[in-house]
Order: C-alpha cells, then structure tokens, then sequence
C-alpha cells in the first residue's frame, strides 16, 4: 500500500515485433463486476484517463524484449482485483 508496485507481464511471438503489435491491460474489482481497460499501447503508451487508474499507470515495458509491464502508482486495497494482459502482434495472436 502506497509504493508503487510492478504488474508483470513477458510475451513470446513467432512474428517479428512491430508496429502493429498492441498491449491491453484489464482490471477488474475483487467483488466482481465490469472489465475496464486501463491501459492502451500501440507504438506508444496510452494510459487510461478515467476511472480509478487515472494518472497512476506507467509504462515500464519494453515489447522489443517481450515485456509489457506497467506500474501502478499508490496502490490501495480497493484496488485489489484481477488485472489481465493481452498482447497481439499480428499475424500472432
């Protein structure tokens, strides 16, 4: 609580990185509920700027090494929930 905490997330493909490659990070809340995605990369970071992430989500990755990790900022524990990565860089899927 209150340090900033690394989300991990490493990604094998059979396709050369590009620039189409995509990273997406979903949240969803402990007690159940809606998905939300709070994290958008394509080229660029593109971090959410809504909800309760806003302005508490930075890249830390590196695709061309097969991480898409990000950190989040100031966790609390109603923060806690599943947090899902998902990696496309096309023709892999």
């Amino acid at each position: 609580i209150g340090e900033q905490v690394s989300l991990k997330c490493s990604f094998k493909s059979s396709s050369p990185i590009s620039e189409r490659l995509t990273v997406d990070w979903t949240y969803r809340p402990l007690s159940g509920g809606q998905m939300e995605t709070i994290f958008h990369y394509q080229s660029v970071p593109y971090p959410t700027t809504v909800g309760k992430f806003k302005d508490r989500i930075s890249w830390i990755g590196n695709v061309a090494k097969g991480d898409a990790s990000i950190a989040l900022q100031s966790p609390v524990m109603s923060d806690n929930g599943t947090f899902i990565c998902s990696v496309k860089n096309p023709p892999d899927v």
